[in-house]
């Protein structure tokens, strides 16, 4: 061999070649359970999304019923490959069990140990018993409220209240008409007539959703808000210029007498603030409406009390006040494709990464919303709330 050859004796060698190792597909095993939460009619996935799906080698058992609320019937999940179960617990027994509301703790008996849960949390609603019940299950849940993407923002969350925003509108015109004990005005802008005037607390999606609305039917609308960056943001999106304002007592006083809606959709961390004393509704209109969107939180009005899509609303002081926590559920069919249309993407995403398991390594928005991992809780606030022992999620996921 010459001295000068750039190669060792070794390299000159035969090699072993090294060839790239495909990753394997994960095959899905999704059940939808039907929803047994008062008032909540919505569904996880629409037949298109089960078709989708199917297509790609996953496996789907819908419990019957479970689309009926958002008017999809047994038989367009069945031609959509969906296979139909009339046993309450079979949907459960999947490796992945798809539902809005969380499951009660008799539901959590049906799943399987180490079963993948996506489902909402509702931290606000639920019980120490229902995460020692998930604990006990070593189940690893998924809450698509706490779901946050690589642009920082929460994609369930903002759909349903851009839902929730557009509903309030659409909602408080119902009331405002004569059949509806109103006082019979048609909500927007008609020649030679005052134009609604609407009121909003908050600056958020639901406010500006709200306002789009709003402005789009003609009414004259008033923003408050605390954070000046998110008024000026509102400012910037909405098609025309709009009176926004911080909240100062005297103004919204004055803005609250003249108005015919008023709609609170301003979120506090644990509580929402009360932006409208019990003073300021007494001298507003009467026949106004309020419509509440932060109830669930505790409401903006201080006259405000839960009430339920079969009893929506109360008068107080002549006002007539709707006060439902869950709004979209009044569009179910909407919401379900709005939530099925992000759910879609994630799982194909899950079976593309080969599994749950290596899916969560890489996707940083699976993690945000993951608050149990394999029985182990992960998510602090929960923790804090319940005092219960808590775990980092990127220490266990490596």
């Amino acid at each position: 061999m010459s001295q000068f050859s750039p190669f060792s004796k070794e390299e000159l060698l035969p090699q072993t070649e090294m060839l790239e190792i495909q990753r394997k597909k994960g095959e899905l095993f999704i059940g939808l359970p039907k929803e047994t939460h008062f008032g909540e009619k919505r569904v996880c996935l629409t037949p298109d999304a089960v078709t989708a799906l199917t297509a790609n080698g996953h496996r789907i058992v819908l419990e019957t019923g479970a689309g009926e609320s958002s008017n999809y019937t047994d038989k367009e999940y069945s031609e959509a490959g969906a296979k139909i179960s009339y046993n309450v617990e079979e949907a459960f027994k999947c490796s992945i069990v798809l539902k809005v509301a969380p499951p009660s703790l008799e539901e959590i008996t049906y799943m399987n140990p180490q079963t993948v849960l996506i489902s909402s949390l509702q931290l606000k609603t639920q019980t120490k018993a229902y995460f020692e019940a998930l604990a006990q299950k070593k189940i690893t849940a998924v809450a698509f409220d706490y779901i946050k993407d690589e642009h920082h923002t929460f994609p369930v969350v903002k759909s349903l209240s851009e839902i929730a925003g557009t509903a309030s509108v659409l909602i408080a015109s119902e009331l405002m008409s004569g059949l509806n004990k109103g006082n019979g005005l048609l909500f927007g802008n008609i020649g030679g007539v005052p134009p609604t005037s609407v009121v909003i607390f908050g600056a958020g999606t639901v406010a500006e959703y709200a306002a789009r609305t709003a402005i789009g039917l003609g009414a004259r609308v008033k923003v408050f808000d605390n954070s000046i960056s998110k008024l000026r943001k509102l400012q910037n999106c909405l098609p025309s210029p709009i009176y926004t304002s911080t909240l100062q007592p005297k103004s919204i006083t004055k803005a609250l007498m003249r108005c015919d809606v008023a709609i609170g959709a301003i979120r506090g961390k644990n509580r929402s603030p009360i932006c409208a004393t019990e003073t300021m509704i007494e001298k507003m209109k009467e026949g106004a409406v309020i419509i509440d969107v932060s109830i669930d939180r505790g409401g903006c009005f201080e006259t405000s009390t839960v009430t339920t899509h079969n009893t929506p609303t109360f008068v107080k002081h002549g006002v007539i006040h709707y006060c439902v926590p869950n709004i979209p559920a009044r569009y179910s069919r909407t919401a379900s494709v709005s939530i099925s249309n992000i759910f879609t993407p994630y799982l194909l995403q899950i079976a593309e990464e080969g599994g749950f398991e290596n899916a969560a390594k890489f996707d940083k928005s699976l993690r945000n919303g993951m608050y149990f991992y394999h029985g182990i809780l992960t998510n602090k606030t929960v923790a804090e709330w319940f005092d219960l022992p808590f775990r980092e999620i990127n220490l266990l996921i490596l």
